[in-house]
């Protein structure tokens, strides 16, 4: 079973025998996270800008049709 204890005194060990070489494999492993974070964002706000321009052109257009039918009325 994983030893957390041991894996953890053995990760400060590391960074504190070799900060340079911690922190950059910290870093190497971190990037693609990052990385796909930024992308995921980028593209969960183009969904949800696209979602409001559909909301508000439906919304137009009930309110043209209201118009339409007042004015049917009158």
């Amino acid at each position: 079973m994983l030893d957390i204890k041991a894996w953890a005194k053995y990760a400060v060990e590391w960074a504190a025998n070799d900060p340079y070489g911690f922190l950059t494999t910290v870093i190497l492993v971190l990037t693609p996270l990052f990385l796909a974070s930024a992308v995921l964002s980028w593209k969960s706000a183009k969904m949800i800008e696209a979602s409001e321009k559909e909301q508000k052109k439906k919304q137009k257009h009930q309110e043209n049709i209201a118009k339409a039918k007042q004015l049917k009325k009158d």
